[in-house]
């Protein structure tokens, strides 16, 4: 194939808009991509974009800022479409040939469509506000928890113990010892639900001793108020990972119990939770009803799992039979995740 061939192909075939243009800026030539991206044809108008529209021009200066300042690489703006709308582009022009005999002139203008780049950067700016989010969430609920913990759980344990000293020396009056025990009885439930409002805000064990023992607890107490069999099976014990990794694999983990023990009605879950050369995979596994993904929207928290995910730059997988149990996998291979040298666990 001929060097002109090649170029043709080039043209024709380049993903950039490539237009020529005259003095006039009459169009002399125009590539697919160009067309298709600003809906400009042969022997049309280059219109000016947003911004050369609007900027003050010296005298004597061409209007189009790249035509006047050629030292400038590439130049980013909006460029109005025939069909009167406008397009987010990276613009770039060299001069092909000049005759100021003649006045004479044909530009080359590259166009770089940014609207996919422009979307790309929304998305990243939205994950990285609902990062923030989510990290300024769980502080508040960390500070509440320790707030619940220090003060009023210790000032109605105090209320207890005062109550119950008390009622120890009530014993003639029959009547008001048993309403004493009633109001001992009532203290000790606001007590244990403290207690337990200060874990679901934010378990302490999670920041004093880790991903595994505070996973370990939940499964624990979930099994003396479930009929169902929960199993941790893990290889981390000791190994520590970062604050944020932490919390959000518990919560994910939290959230797959509970829509497991709420709807698969399952005998058997399990929890896996393991650290490999890959990578850190959790898994959690029922024998349950299963469900059909299609059939589900927003529900069962699984886009409250997939935020967390998201958060941890880690990949959610979710299997589930009708009828043979659901199975959720989350994997992070971000190693900068661990705050230990993973190879020292065990």
């Amino acid at each position: 194939m001929q060097q002109k061939d090649y170029l043709k192909q080039v043209f024709d075939h380049l993903q950039d808009g490539i237009i020529i243009f005259d003095k006039e800026r009459t169009i002399l030539a125009i590539n697919p991509s160009a067309e298709k991206l600003t809906g400009w044809h042969l022997g049309g108008a280059v219109p000016y974009c947003s911004f050369c529209q609007t900027r003050e021009v010296p005298p004597g200066e061409e209007r189009c800022y790249l035509v006047a300042k050629r030292e400038v690489p590439y130049f980013l703006s909006s460029m109005p479409t025939y069909e009167g709308h406008y397009i987010d582009v990276e613009m770039s022009t060299a001069v092909m040939y000049e005759n100021e005999e003649q006045h004479q002139q044909e530009v080359l203008l590259v166009l770089k469509d940014m609207t996919v780049k422009k979307k790309e950067e929304e998305a990243r700016i939205s994950k990285l506000l609902l990062h923030k989010t989510l990290e300024a969430q769980e502080n508040e609920h960390k500070r509440l928890a320790q707030e619940l913990h220090d003060s009023v759980g210790q000032s109605l344990y105090s209320i207890s113990v005062g109550l119950q000293a008390i009622q120890a020396q009530i014993d003639r009056d029959e009547a008001f010892k048993s309403y004493m025990g009633e109001i001992v009885h009532e203290l000790d439930k606001v007590v244990n639900d403290v207690k337990l409002y200060s874990l679901q805000l934010r378990p302490h064990s999670l920041d004093q001793l880790g991903l595994v023992p505070t996973i370990s607890n939940l499964i624990h107490n979930l099994n003396k108020t479930h009929a169902a069999n929960i199993r941790f099976i893990q290889n981390m014990d000791s190994l520590r990972l970062k604050p944020l990794l932490e919390i959000n694999l518990y919560r994910v983990t939290q959230e797959a119990l509970h829509n497991a023990l709420k709807y698969s009605k399952a005998d058997e879950i399990e929890v896996f939770l393991s650290w490999e050369d890959e990578g850190l995979t959790l898994a959690v596994r029922d024998r349950g009803v299963g469900f059909s993904r299609e059939a589900i929207q927003e529900g069962l928290g699984l886009k409250h799992m997939e935020e967390r995910v998201s958060h941890m730059n880690g990949q959610l997988t979710i299997h589930s039979i009708l009828g043979e149990g659901t199975e959720i996998i989350v994997t992070v291979q971000e190693r900068e995740g661990f705050d230990s040298d993973p190879r020292s666990f065990g």
